[in-house]
């Protein structure tokens, strides 16, 4: 068997190889065996498993899932981005001149690789959005200063996450593995907003993360109410709707449930307020 190393693209034997993962460090516990920590490549999942129970996925299969998640972003793309998402356009009305402008978003992501695919998302459809990889355990102590440098109207705070025992202890934070993480951080932000007198729109979440607990903090939308996969681009869904909604209309789940993987099982919430903006001069 090949032995399995940090940064390896494995599947788990006891699932049938479902989800590829990515090898993110390797722990000896203190029965002598070495646990993997393992985090999704397309899916917002963290989770662990022994290393008897990994195999190294085929080069070919792995390039065919990466191929798989760059074609849905350019697809999305190609839908999202017919001239009418950009993040500032002058148009002329009755002879007077009109500014449209899109929220701006902050996305604070745990993943390195899934913060450059979201960096590249935004930028393609023309959104003002600046993303950081920061690890979900220090989002907490960061959000509070970048808030103040880029006074966003949008926050996502998103990474991995996981149940420890699935399908069970469901109000039992410590059976998440990063959830804790995200609620902090929408605390800390939500003290932030109310300080300043903002509005700020919060998606907070990965896979299978403490939905309730994470609303209950002052999230606007977060996963997962079923405890389920959540997509790469979900939380980008989210944030995009939100950034180009004209600020007088009001958005609530059911005008992007559609468009996430799977729908208000993955996503939900209490809505927000648009936060495109027309000046007129």
């Amino acid at each position: 068997m090949d032995k399995i190393k940090k940064g390896d693209i494995v599947g788990r034997i006891s699932y049938g190889k479902d989800i590829l993962f990515k090898v993110e460090k390797i722990i000896k516990k203190a029965n002598g065996k070495n646990i993997a920590i393992l985090k999704g490549i397309i899916l917002r999942i963290e989770a662990d498993a022994e290393l008897e129970d990994l195999v190294l996925m085929e080069k070919k299969q792995v390039e065919t899932n990466m191929r798989s998640l760059e074609n849905k972003i350019e697809e999305k793309i190609k839908k999202g981005s017919k001239n009418k998402i950009i993040k500032l356009r002058k148009i002329k009305f009755l002879g007077r001149n009109l500014s449209e402008e899109t929220g701006k978003i902050l996305h604070l992501d745990g993943d390195k690789k899934y913060s450059e695919k979201s960096l590249k998302y935004y930028k393609k459809i023309g959104l003002n959005a600046i993303v950081r990889n920061i690890p979900e355990n220090r989002q907490e102590y960061v959000v509070t200063d970048l808030l103040n440098r880029y006074n966003p109207d949008i926050l996502v705070i998103t990474g991995h996450d996981g149940m420890i025992k699935n399908g069970m202890k469901y109000n039992d934070i410590y059976n998440y593995r990063n959830s804790k993480y995200f609620i902090n951080t929408v605390k800390e932000a939500k003290k932030w907003a109310i300080l300043n007198q903002k509005d700020l729109v919060i998606f907070a979440g990965a896979c299978q993360s403490y939905y309730e607990a994470i609303l209950s903090a002052g999230a606007n939308f977060a996963s997962s109410p079923a405890r389920v996969l959540i997509d790469f681009m979900d939380p980008l869904v989210v944030a995009e709707k939100v950034a180009v909604t004209e600020d007088y209309k009001y958005i609530t789940i059911n005008d992007i449930a559609s468009e996430l993987r799977d729908g208000t099982k993955g996503v939900n919430g209490i809505g927000a307020r648009g936060k495109k903006v027309t000046n007129m001069k």
